[in-house]
């Protein structure tokens, strides 16, 4: 474990590892395969469906030896442990963390304060899929007796990015006999667009908030009960039978007229970002069927338990989570690109942000003392081949370092013609371009006009991951998603943060409410903020033809 008070940067390990970046800063791919033909070989690792290549890395097997010693001396293994343990590692919440229990078989022990919750979440698991199984047969219906053939999840943050990128992950084995629908912005656009082509006799609402009481969320929650209930001729009584929530406050639940019958519960040990697994996944189960997301529980549960045992060398998250620290903290990278050769998978990028960016986008470790080195990567990315016309060009001959994680699966889920084989290519020819380049010798033999080769020259040494899989199924999302829970927990570990608050979404939420009845109010009142804000919510007033007659000192300046 960390000597008690020694800051992350004094540690020995850390200044060796600073001492052996200077040394191989320069070396260049190219060089280092040339060295070692056998790295393409050695640096691999395979595990619960999922094949890794981190060998067009700018490491050596000296570098790959440091940080894990790195990870050792940071007690990673006693922190995966606690973890499991079900010990209270979100220290600033005072909560255990323990989505891993969410997908933990049925036999399986994992205590909080003594209980096993094992028991419990599968209790919650066989509901959800006796529900989903009465919804996908037409055995649960509407108010006026018609089947179900939509249902919108309404939710926020990890309530609607964890079942939005995993509907469109498995859309393949969803019933297409249905429609499912997201609806996550306050913004009204977002819930009439969602709605506008819809039956309200025919449609069935999520209302996804563990409180209840999220703004955005139960804002949504309304605006879709007023609609439904207005369509279905103004009865109230139409709610229980188009609307069910995931939440634990039975109690607004039942103000809502939602039967607490069909509330689905999860726990405060289940941060949000981690939740696509628990009861937060009802609208994934409904649209693959139950058998589909329990395969995809295993694929969690297999990389849960590879985390949990593998020895570091072999260990994926462990591996990507040392990468991430190697080129944020000593080569300063900035963002990780996430290229996902799939299009199912196109909204994986921005799940993976909020995972990661909110997990440890973090200032102060766990004990509250600043850091002194950075964190979290910005994550970014969309699907090839599109990606390869709109943001490659900086990342092949761009000033900055932007290390790049591809993903991609052997066979194909629609054989269509030479395209997968083509897509396959792209992936396989980028990642190539990235480590080795062109150098000018090169771009000059091929006939290039002197005055152009400079412009066609591709430095090369940009470094790369290489998830490879079989197929896309719901096993290998759930062992792909873990892979990455994990490899954010590794990070965090290294960093001594704590992963599992997120107060940096709080005061702009605390601000909002104080500016929102300002821009309702019939008559403007005073005003306390800076002097930008001041102006700017007397422009948005005069702009919807509210009075803006009061002008009140700045708060901030003049």
């Amino acid at each position: 474990m960390r000597a008690a008070g020694t800051p992350l940067t004094e540690r020995p390990v850390w200044k060796a590892l600073r001492a052996h970046h200077r040394e191989v800063q320069e070396l260049h791919l190219r060089r280092l395969f040339a060295q070692d033909p056998g790295r393409a070989e050695r640096m691999t690792a395979e595990a619960a469906g999922l094949f890794l290549d981190y060998s067009k890395n700018r490491i050596t097997d000296e570098t790959l030896a440091l940080l894990i010693r790195l990870a050792r001396e940071c007690g990673l293994r006693e922190k995966i442990d606690a973890m499991f343990r079900g010990e209270k590692i979100n220290v600033t919440e005072d909560r255990a963390v323990l989505h891993v229990a969410l997908r933990a078989p049925r036999d399986a022990t994992i205590e909080v304060g003594g209980e096993n919750v094992v028991p419990r979440v599968h209790a919650v698991l066989d509901r959800m899929d006796a529900f989903a199984r009465r919804v996908r047969s037409g055995a649960w219906t509407g108010h006026t007796g018609r089947r179900i053939r939509n249902v919108v999840n309404i939710g926020i943050g990890g309530s609607d990015l964890g079942p939005a990128m995993a509907y469109e992950a498995l859309r393949h084995y969803s019933d297409r006999a249905m429609r499912f629908r997201f609806v996550s912005n306050v913004d009204g656009t977002d819930f009439a667009e969602a709605v506008r082509d819809l039956d309200a006799s025919e449609t069935l609402f999520i209302v996804s908030s563990k409180t209840f009481t999220t703004l955005e969320t139960m804002t949504n929650a309304r605006t879709a009960r007023a609609w439904s209930v207005e369509a279905l001729g103004g009865d109230e009584a139409s709610v229980s039978r188009h609307f069910v929530a995931v939440s634990t406050n039975a109690a607004e639940v039942g103000k809502f007229g939602i039967d607490p019958a069909n509330m689905f519960p999860f726990w405060d040990w289940v941060g949000g970002r981690y939740s696509m697994t628990s009861a937060i996944g009802l609208s994934t189960t409904i649209a693959v069927g139950p058998e589909r997301f329990r395969e995809l529980l295993q694929g969690f549960h297999e990389m849960d338990e590879h985390f949990r045992s593998a020895p570091f060398e072999r260990n994926l998250p462990v591996l990507l989570g040392l990468l991430a620290v190697w080129y944020g903290d000593f080569f300063g990278a900035q963002t990780l690109a996430v290229l996902p050769y799939d299009q199912y998978l196109r909204r994986l990028p921005a799940y993976l942000q909020q995972l990661s960016m909110e997990s440890n986008g973090k200032r102060v470790t766990a004990d509250g003392t600043p850091v002194a080195y950075d964190t979290a990567a910005i994550c970014w990315g969309e699907p090839g081949t599109n990606g390869q016309h709109s943001f490659y060009q900086l990342i092949h001959q761009g000033t900055r370092l932007v290390p790049c994680d591809f993903i991609a699966f052997a066979e194909p889920l629609h054989p269509i013609g030479r395209h997968h084989d083509m897509l396959l290519a792209n992936m396989l020819a980028q990642a190539e371009a990235l480590a080795f380049g062109r150098t000018p010798e090169e771009v000059a033999a091929e006939g290039t006009p002197e005055r152009l080769v400079p412009h066609r020259v591709f430095e090369g040494n940009r470094p790369s991951n290489v998830l490879l899989a079989a197929r896309l199924t719901p096993g290998t999302l759930g062992s792909l998603v873990a892979l990455y829970e994990h490899s954010v927990f590794t990070q965090g570990a290294i960093w001594n943060l704590d992963s599992f608050d997120q107060w940096g979404v709080e005061l702009g939420k605390v601000l909002a409410q104080r500016i929102l009845p300002e821009l309702e109010a019939e008559v403007l009142p005073p005003l306390d903020h800076d002097a930008s804000t001041n102006a700017l919510i007397r422009r948005c007033r005069s702009a919807r033809g509210r009075r803006v007659n009061r002008v009140t000192a700045p708060k901030h300046g003049a």
